[in-house]
């Protein structure tokens, strides 16, 4: 197993997303590693957790990544947040991810939880699998 792709896939989702035109006509360009201090968007994206497990054999170093992103909106419903997590999800699927060490050797929608947060706003995690196999330099 191999967990040394992990910092370039996270910048690969991240840029990923930031490039997407249907995710930043939702959530700009608030999409975040942490969530910062002080006053937040209405809407935002935060890289959420990461479960990784081993897909290597004999000649290759391979992990498959279980991705989560969170989506989290003050509005009252989950219009707004639900056509946010579609536009992410295509970003996701549809685009080939670049990356700084590895390669992507597949990408899947795993699932997503949408919930009531106590402030009145909403929360969309989505969760995606994503297959990577290292290409350490010669």
């Amino acid at each position: 197993m191999t967990y040394a792709i992990s910092a370039a896939l996270q910048q690969g989702i991240y840029e990923c997303l930031q490039a997407d035109a249907g995710v930043s006509s939702h959530v700009g360009s608030a999409i975040y590693d942490a969530v910062p201090s002080g006053s937040l968007p209405d809407t935002y994206v935060v890289l959420g957790g990461e479960d990784v497990r081993d897909r290597s054999d004999s000649t290759t170093q391979a992990a498959l990544h279980l991705i989560s992103l969170r989506v989290i909106t003050d509005s009252a419903g989950f219009a707004q947040a639900k056509q946010l997590a579609g536009a992410i999800s295509t970003a996701l699927l549809e685009t080939p991810l670049v990356l700084t060490r590895g390669v992507v050797t597949g990408q899947w929608f795993d699932r997503a939880t949408a919930k009531v947060l106590k402030t009145g706003g909403r929360e969309i995690t989505l969760r995606f699998k994503i297959q990577v196999e290292d290409n350490p330099a010669l």
